[in-house]
């Protein structure tokens, strides 16, 4: 799958600057910093539940790649394609090693320190408008994308787009305004289940809530995704380690 259908698919837009939340004019600056707060998003130590974690993080890091270099850049800002034949983008690539390279002292509690600093902050506010504009005020989709959001902040992320809504800064779409009762229980069933799920994962393998090594739960879906060959991350370790295939050769479309 080209790199850009590969973004349509799992961050619902085939734009690289949308995935990231920037405008084609972002700085350098703004695109790294960007990339590094969707990618904290996606980590697959921050998010053990997401079985699209690995796969989504690898992504980012083949995006990033892209924009980060000028002549891929440009190419793609001009033509709206990208190489998929070129270096930055082959199939070896490790992408938890790139992402260290680029934040080598990033660990799950600096994640975790994150997440508390930016929480309930402009810089937050800001992102989560951001968000709801680009999805239409589609709940499911922002509280997908919303940056350090789980189904306990739901409350919050409404309260923070009625208010904008109400302040003018925000067009009320019928989708948030006029979500069905029925959507928003589905929503919250399916967190709930995937919280559960984790928590039982936590139990079996003897974890306890400060344990860092989330990554170990993350080795132990692999383990039961190598009995059900119709999983799609069939090979979640060896994704996480080298990088997803990448067609050679080709140029995706935006």
């Amino acid at each position: 799958m080209w790199l850009l259908d590969q973004c349509q698919a799992l961050f619902n837009t085939s734009s690289l600057y949308g995935v990231l939340g920037v405008s084609k004019e972002a700085t350098d600056a703004e695109i790294r910093h960007s990339y590094y707060k969707v990618s904290l998003r996606v980590h697959p130590d921050r998010a053990p539940e997401d079985l699209q974690a690995t796969e989504k993080f690898q992504v980012l890091g083949k995006l990033y790649a892209v924009l980060s270099d000028k002549e891929q850049r440009a190419v793609y800002d001009e033509q709206g394609l990208v190489a998929e034949d070129s270096d930055s983008l082959q199939q070896d690539q490790c992408w938890e090693e790139y992402w260290r390279l680029l934040f080598p002292k990033i660990t799950l509690e600096d994640i975790q320190e994150f997440e508390r600093k930016y929480k309930g902050t402009e810089e937050e506010r800001q992102d989560v408008m951001q968000i709801y504009l680009q999805h239409q005020g589609n709940m499911d989709a922002i509280m997908a994308s919303a940056l350090c959001c789980s189904q306990e902040d739901e409350p919050r992320i409404t309260a923070l787009i009625q208010t904008a809504i109400q302040a003018g800064e925000l067009t009320a779409y019928p989708a948030f305004t006029q979500e069905s009762t029925r959507k928003k229980k589905t929503r919250k069933h399916k967190a709930d289940e995937e919280r559960q799920e984790a928590e039982e994962r936590q139990r079996e393998m003897g974890l306890n809530d400060a344990d860092d090594s989330l990554v170990i739960i993350l080795k132990q879906k692999q383990k039961s995704r190598e009995q059900n060959l119709n999983s799609f991350l069939s090979d979640l370790e060896a994704k996480y380690s080298k990088g997803g295939k990448a067609k050679a050769g080709g140029n995706g479309k935006k």
